[in-house]
């Protein structure tokens, strides 16, 4: 090789070995950084894209400042209700036949639930439910754990509820939501839940005034914006009327809206319903859920 060649051989590699610098640089700049798993509830959660399943709640953040609605109803009329053998046909009854008759149950009454979030501070929020039988509840609710190593969760929760405008038989509850997050396809649920003066009708010496309850729940994503999700609230101790809740349904997400159609024992959606239990008998309602975040 001759002289001239290995000058510019020389002057290539010294080209090179300046730009490599600057350019990789260049190169890291225009390739965005991957988003956080978790951006403290911005964005959408792939795994939890509501703060609730059914009628138990979910450990997702509200950012700080921020609004979320939810809308829940329940329709009164059985899908399948069983008529008595002998006395007056009470409404509801007539089998699956009368169900579809009455239009899926959406010719009854129902019980009708409002609710609205906010964001008081990074992992704190605070909720205000009101149904249609005037009971209102005030639920406040933090996140004091968050693995760095495993995707769990928890999160403490404290409500009061009054009946008749809050005028009324007030019952207290304490409890916690314990979350796994199933990577990016659903999540598994606990619920301890201790509530005093669940009982609305106790003479406080001889019947049970309080309820001891432990919910459990999960949601899966079957597709892009498609959810199954199912729930249960099994009584443990203390008052205990009725048959357990338990609800399952079908969920579609369209941006900042999610829509669910469930089906119950029960009709309760708030602590101290779920914990009331269900009328029995054998009987499940219809009902949805609609909710929409500002943000």
């Amino acid at each position: 090789m001759s002289a001239v060649s290995r000058s510019a051989v020389a002057l290539a590699a010294s080209i090179l070995v300046v730009c490599a610098s600057p350019c990789a640089g260049v190169a890291h700049a225009q390739t965005p950084p991957p988003a956080p798993a978790d951006a403290d509830g911005y964005g959408i959660s792939l795994a939890q894209p509501d703060f609730g399943l059914a009628a138990l709640p979910t450990s997702l953040r509200i950012p700080q400042g921020r609004f979320a609605f939810r809308m829940s109803h329940r329709f009164s009329r059985p899908i399948a209700g069983t008529c008595p053998d002998e006395g007056p046909k009470p409404e509801g009854c007539g089998g699956l036949g009368a169900f579809v008759e009455n239009f899926f149950g959406f010719d009854s009454s129902s019980k009708v639930g409002l609710e609205v979030r906010y964001g008081i501070l990074p992992g704190t929020q605070l909720a205000l439910q009101r149904t249609n039988d005037r009971a209102m509840q005030v639920l406040a609710q933090h996140q004091v754990f968050r693995s760095a190593s495993q995707p769990m969760t928890v999160d403490v929760l404290a409500a009061i509820e009054g009946q008749n405008n809050f005028r009324e038989t007030h019952t207290l509850t304490a409890g916690a939501v314990v979350t796994y997050l199933a990577t990016d396809r659903g999540a598994l649920y606990a619920h301890p839940v201790l509530l005093f003066n669940s009982n609305p009708d106790s003479d406080n010496e001889t019947d049970d005034n309080h309820t001891v309850m432990l919910g459990f729940g999960g949601r899966v994503r079957i597709g892009s914006k498609m959810y199954l999700v199912a729930e249960a609230a099994p009584r443990l101790a203390g008052f205990k009327p009725g048959v357990d809740h338990i609800s399952f349904g079908f969920e579609h997400r369209a941006g900042g809206h999610l829509f669910q159609l469930n089906v119950s024992n029960s009709f309760g959606s708030t602590l101290r319903q779920v914990a009331l239990g269900g009328p029995g008998n054998g009987d499940w309602f219809i009902g949805f859920n609609l909710s929409r975040r500002f943000y």
